[in-house]
């Protein structure tokens, strides 16, 4: 057990996840180099079988590894109870089924290039009804720091995926509803078009017609139908957003929250 929390990038030391993703796989070592001198001193088929089960060479992360090891620990170990400070489950929901489909999506939205802790929060706020939760209480469910939902909630909003509100009490409330994909997906697009002026200009300074600016101008041209075309399905799809879905037959329509 120990030796599959290293090597398996997780668990035990944050040091083996570091040597193995960032100077390893993706430093071009090869598995047998790896696991030698220098490397994380495991045998060739301890790494490879990690490697294999968790994306294999073109698609390892560390840190999904990490997670990964952790829920396969879970799973072994002894049930975890959640405490008093878990969120309260309303509409009858099962807890266990929550927690786990928490872990799942956490992973998921991890998948897509988010930070652990990043992730966690946005889970948190995603699978409230309310779509609002205060540092407080993300930090009594997550059992972290309010120094780390701070640190989460900065690069969230900076992404535009979350805002913030003061309620009656004046406490910073962190919301997620239903305009701010719109907002965050015309973020991107706003993104790939700095690029775009950016490829544009190195045009002019390496010179039309030489293979370089042809390649900039390329990659500019690309960009530029991508963000295009990004922004008006946006606009076309807003209104998605915003549609109460309709219930399973038999089952009654549950509000939605800003009704």
């Amino acid at each position: 057990m120990a030796e599959e929390l290293v090597v398996g990038f997780g668990g035990v030391d944050a040091q083996g996840a570091v040597g193995v993703g960032n100077f390893g796989l993706f430093g071009g070592l090869g598995v047998a180099v790896l696991g030698g001198a220098g490397g994380v001193q495991r045998p060739t088929s301890t790494i490879t079988r990690e490697v294999m089960r968790n994306g294999g060479p073109t698609a390892y992360r560390a840190d999904l590894a990490h997670r990964a090891t952790e829920q396969r620990a879970r799973r072994r170990g002894p049930a975890v109870s959640r405490g008093p400070q878990s969120l309260p489950q309303p509409h009858g929901r099962d807890a266990d089924a929550m927690a786990a489909y928490e872990e799942t999506l956490t992973t998921v939205l991890m998948g897509s290039g988010l930070p652990k802790m990043t992730a966690r929060v946005l889970t948190c706020l995603f699978t409230t009804d309310a779509g609002s939760l205060t540092a407080s209480q993300l930090a009594a469910h997550l059992n972290v720091s309010p120094a780390s939902i701070s640190k989460a909630i900065t690069f969230l909003e900076g992404q535009s995926l979350v805002r913030r509100e003061r309620d009656e009490r004046r406490r910073d409330r962190y919301i997620v509803d239903d305009e701010l994909f719109y907002q965050a997906t015309l973020a991107s697009a706003r993104a790939n078009d700095q690029l775009v002026a950016t490829a544009r200009h190195g045009v002019t300074v390496l010179g039309s017609g030489t293979p370089a600016a042809a390649r900039l101008e390329n990659i500019a041209r690309f960009l530029d139908y991508i963000s295009d075309s990004i922004t008006r399905a946006a606009e076309q799809a807003r209104q998605v957003l915003h549609t109460t879905p309709r219930p399973p037959a038999g089952e009654p329509a549950q509000p939605h929250p800003h009704d």
